[in-house]
């Protein structure tokens, strides 16, 4: 089901083939492996299964890999970018998402080599342009992180 020419409320889930015709993050700052459970305009689940060959674990730290806070929230983002990318049917059109404010940043837990991170991403206000979105990291059921985060859309207009 990832074909730009389904109606949006048909995409209930984005391979890694569909997150790349949405948004134009790749390697080595793509942190989203899969979208499931889409609902456009209301939440989406994003899935990052964390390995020790990302670049950040060479730094962040030796002996001790510990995914980075702002890349467990830039991943929430990027979920979220999915989502509007779907609701807006955006895909193919080349949009960009820009932070425009992060609010309640709390880390509960280390997320590590070998966790697979779950990305709980609600909308909270939507538009064309301005959404904000409330979202949680999960690993195995328990909350690694949350935030709060408004995102600026910038899309083309067919």
């Amino acid at each position: 089901m990832n074909d730009a020419s389904l109606p949006k409320s048909a995409v209930a889930e984005a391979d890694l083939a569909l997150i790349q015709r949405i948004i134009p993050h790749r390697y080595p700052f793509l942190f989203i492996d899969r979208v499931r459970a889409i609902v456009p305009g209301i939440s989406a689940v994003g899935v990052k299964n964390v390995t020790f060959n990302e670049p950040h674990f060479q730094g962040h730290f030796p002996g001790l890999p510990i995914m980075p806070g702002v890349t467990i929230i830039e991943s929430m983002a990027q979920t979220a970018g999915v989502l509007v990318g779907v609701t807006l049917g955006l895909v193919g059109r080349g949009a960009l998402v820009y932070f425009m404010s992060i609010e309640r940043g709390k880390f509960r837990r280390k997320v590590t080599p070998g966790d697979v991170l779950e990305l709980h991403v609600k909308v909270l206000r939507g538009g064309a342009r301005v959404w904000k979105f409330a979202g949680r990291g999960m690993v195995s059921g328990e909350l690694a992180a949350e935030a709060e985060f408004t995102a600026m859309i910038d899309y083309r207009k067919d």
